[in-house]
């Protein structure tokens, strides 16, 4: 059974279970602060759980891609090591939302395995939970009971918390659960060992496939549970191991889910895949694995970048090309070439890939071009290191500058460390491992408190497309702690407050009551909750509150975002419909878009887009807003859905013309209020990804007026010419005929300062010795160190300027006295750069220093004769 008939009998059998058949959710998650990504088939059906929106489907069935490489869920240590663990995996799973519970769910899970998948019901194994006196639970009667009418109780297992009671993190949904375990050892194995005395014990043939979430509590930040409103069923089964057992292999790497990458791998590095535990299997694993989640996360919207999620996905990428160059010896770009399988692979199932193929393909290879230029730097300053050490072992900071500044794995330097003869301090490395790991935990830290209700509200309204202000009521709050400093969130029954999502910031303004005003410093969405921010919480929750948002950032974020839209129209009528959003920030102040297309635009491109745009405001288009609108029939009227959000059934539209997207952010009555457009800025974010950064309104007014004074400023300063333009060049012109007549004129001083130096050599202990003030600039001196170098053997020159109020200090070493005399440039000009009230550093053979202070020059001077001494 292939794998992907695999993945459609399970759909295909819960859809006759009278399940819901929905999409996968993105893989990257955006409006939930508590997960950077999906890592669970439950994370988009969690508000579901808590109460916090409402039921439509009551039984749901899907396949969800998931990340798991960092939190309580890390992974990715041992991906590519064991046989079964990936960063990026399937997840199956069905759901119910208050319907059926344990006994459908677990004759529903038997049956699919061994009625419709035909697995050996002697391979199987089932755990259930035993009770936890700290939570004071029971153990699982009811799951028990149940399974031991199908399988032989002997088959079922007792567990700990640890194994069977499911937790999503810290807080959230809970409950216990039930696993389905399968021993896929032979048989010859089985007779030494019975199945039941391996179950999670971390063996590799005898592991969980299935388990069956019951969940009913939700865990509060105190420790304590609470039982949910209803009883759900949450079930994940990993595919991939899914897909191992039935296809009688050994290892997930082994099924069809990874073998046409492993074969494109092994095609391109010219190496033989074994399926043992040697570092180039484990680096071809590793490579496979990898491969899907940077490509999945990509479709997704998100770009590898140095914050965030995005930097998450750049340490997964560069993994893998470490684990290529390292192990593969695969020194140029090569990720890039797999996402042709992998498109081919998954497309059917996951559209995203085949729509985002090209996009994914050009920005890995941009990410792969970027760190193996990173990694030669890396291996230059290693050798640098080497170079200079005394005795055989590497210090554990650098090791961790390495890791850190370059990239390099701990098993990288390891590696280059032991052709060399050399061993790692690995305690000294982990200490500055764990320093950083605790610095970054600190930096980030929020506590929050359990939530006080105050009105049970099922409903809370967002009127703030209708209402800048309204009368509302505290319904439930919390306590934040960040950094050491006390802040509260804050929900309301309704609220005029815009919560921050699909780009554009949330809302700022205050609540007042009995006179008092209190502050609403932001405002954001978290488990479909608008919650607002605030540094004081009112005196008395229970008072009748007058919420009034800024209007002014309101009225000014409103022509942003629609110039936004605007601009997105122009961008796709300009260069074209490959034109695909792929992220956006929407504030009082300016816009930015940052979209698909794989050159500069143009300055010719630039000025269309801006007069189009203009154009468009200038007919002012009065918004056609459709609330509540099918989104097959939002669709069926052009509205673009974006690759990475999920949408609902029903979904709010905005009209400007022929402008037509989703979107459910704040926008102004007609186009003409915007003012005017100007774009200001235009970049790369990644291979086949711009930006553009735009105002507009009075800022873009400003801007305007300003470029206008500058040029009147200047057309002043050149005494009004007929052509500024001409005599801007005649100007350069003439700078540049000036520029090489004074090069000249220094090359002559540095020439005749040369000789004067190398008429003043003194030699000490056979070393050639220059120490001397002279009358050069810094880039002058750098030349005459080099010449002189050139022509002088075991030269050790120190020279000192003082040009136009620059101190400076320049300290040049033979290559033969670095070693010969324990000489390093870099420490000695740090030293002397204290004698000018100044700092520096460099190499061992050439160091440079700047200060302040010029009478600190003959001291420096003096006291590098000591060096030699």
């Amino acid at each position: 059974m292939t794998s992907k008939e695999i993945r459609a009998k399970f759909l295909e059998f819960f859809n006759s279970k009278s399940h819901e058949i929905v999409e996968s959710a993105p893989m990257v998650i955006k409006n939930d602060p508590t997960l950077m990504f999906t890592n669970a088939g439950m994370n988009q059906f969690k508000d579901l759980f808590l109460g916090n929106a409402t039921i439509k489907y009551p039984r749901v069935a899907d396949t969800q891609k998931c990340l798991r490489v960092s939190g309580k869920h890390n992974d990715l240590e041992e991906v590519g090591v064991d046989t079964y663990h990936h960063t990026m995996f399937e997840m199956l799973g069905n759901w119910s939302f208050g319907d059926y519970f344990k006994k459908d769910a677990i004759h529903w899970a038997w049956e699919l395995l061994t009625e419709v998948y035909k697995m050996d019901k002697d391979s199987l194994y089932i755990t259930v939970f035993g009770g936890d006196e700290g939570d004071q639970l029971d153990e699982d009667f009811d799951a028990y009971n149940i399974w031991k009418e199908i399988i032989d109780e002997n088959r079922i297992l007792k567990a700990s918390k640890k194994d069977n009671f499911w937790e999503m993190g810290d807080v959230g949904p809970c409950g216990p659960c039930s696993e389905i375990h399968v021993d896929i050892r032979s048989a010859e194995e089985k007779a030494k060992i019975p199945g039941k005395d391996l179950v999670n014990q971390d063996h590799p043939q005898v592991i969980e496939i299935w388990n069956l979430v019951f969940m009913e509590f939700n865990r509060m930040a105190d420790g304590s549970l609470v039982k949910l409103p209803n009883q759900h069923v949450d079930t994940g089964m990993g595919f991939e191991r899914l897909c191992m057992a039935l296809q009688g292999k050994q290892s997930n790497y082994d099924t069809d889910v990874f073998t046409p990458l492993i074969d494109r791998i092994v095609k391109i590095s010219g190496l033989e895949y074994t399926q043992t535990q040697e570092k180039k299997d484990i680096a071809i694993r590793v490579i496979a694995d990898h491969i899907r989640a940077i490509s999945f996360a990509i479709s997704d919207g998100q770009l590898p970048s140095n914050t965030g999620a995005g930097y998450v996905i750049r340490r997964i990428l560069r993994r893998a090309v470490r684990y290529g160059y390292s192990f593969l010896n695969l020194k140029e770009p090569f990720l890039n070439q797999l996402v042709e399988v992998l498109v081919n692979q998954m497309g059917d199932q996951f559209g995203e890939l085949v729509a985002q193929q090209k996009l994914m393909t050009q920005v890995i290879f941009e990410e792969e071009n970027t760190f193996l230029r990173t990694l030669e730097k890396g291996i230059q300053r290693f050798e640098e290191y080497t170079s200079n050490l005394e005795g055989a072992l590497i210090d554990g900071k650098f090791a961790f500058e390495l890791y850190d500044t370059f990239g390099f794995p701990i098993d990288l330097t390891h590696l280059m460390g032991a052709e060399n003869g050399l061993e790692v301090d690995m305690d000294s490395f982990n200490r500055a491992l764990q320093e950083q790991k605790e610095r970054s935990r600190k930096a980030t830290k929020v506590d929050a408190g359990d939530w006080v209700t105050l009105v049970e509200d099922e409903i809370e309204e967002f009127v703030g497309y209708d209402y800048t202000s309204a009368s509302v009521k505290i319904t439930r709050y919390r306590k934040l702690l960040a950094k050491g400093k006390e802040s509260y969130q804050l929900v309301f029954n309704v609220t005029p407050f815009y919560p921050e999502g699909g780009g554009q910031v949330g809302d700022t303004g205050y609540i007042e009551a009995d006179g008092i005003k209190y502050s609403i410093s932001n405002t954001k969405k978290e488990n479909n909750l608008i919650v607002h921010f605030t540094d004081t919480l009112p005196e008395n929750v229970y008072s009748l509150f007058q919420a009034i948002i800024n209007e002014k950032n309101r009225a000014l974020t409103a022509n942003n975002h629609s110039a936004t839209h605007l601009m997105h129209y122009a961008l796709r009528e300009v260069l074209g419909e490959h034109v695909e959003q792929k992220g956006s920030l929407v504030n009082p102040k300016h816009l930015r878009f940052d979209f698909s297309h794989f050159h500069k635009v143009t300055d010719e491109e630039i000025q269309k887009i801006e007069q189009r745009v203009n154009h468009l405001i200038r007919e002012n288009i009065v918004l056609d807003e459709r609330r509540n609108m099918p989104i097959n029939q939002a669709k069926e009227m052009g509205a673009m859905a974006l690759f990475g959000e999920k949408y609902g059934d029903v979904v709010r539209l905005i009209k400007f013309g022929d402008s037509i997207e989703l979107c459910g952010g704040t926008h102004v009555k007609s186009t003409s209020t915007i003012g005017q457009f100007k774009i200001v800025t235009e970049s790369a974010v990644a291979a086949g990804v711009r930006r553009i950064e735009a105002i507009t309104a009075d800022r873009a007014d400003d801007f305007v007026q300003s470029k206008l004074d500058l040029l009147d400023t200047i057309n002043d300063i050149l005494k009004h010419p007929k052509d500024i333009v001409q005599s801007i060049n005649l100007l350069q012109k003439q700078n540049t005929e000036l520029q090489k007549q004074i090069d000249e004129f220094k090359r002559a001083a540095a020439g005749n300062v040369k000789g004067q130096l190398k008429s003043k050599i003194q030699t000490i202990d056979a070393v050639n010795t220059i120490i001397e003030e002279v009358d050069l600039d810094a880039g002058s001196i750098k030349d005459l160190a080099f010449q002189l170098k050139a022509e002088i053997q075991n030269l050790f020159l120190v020279l000192a300027s003082n040009v136009d109020g620059k101190v400076t200090l320049t300290i040049l070493v033979a290559d033969e006295l670095v070693k010969s005399h324990d000489l390093h440039a870099g420490n000695m000009v740090r030293d002397l750069a204290k004698e000018i009230g100044g700092g520096g550093g460099g190499q061992p053979f050439f160091a440079t220093a700047g200060g302040k202070n010029p009478n600190g020059i003959q001291s420096a001077l003096e006291k590098a004769k000591d060096y030699l001494k």
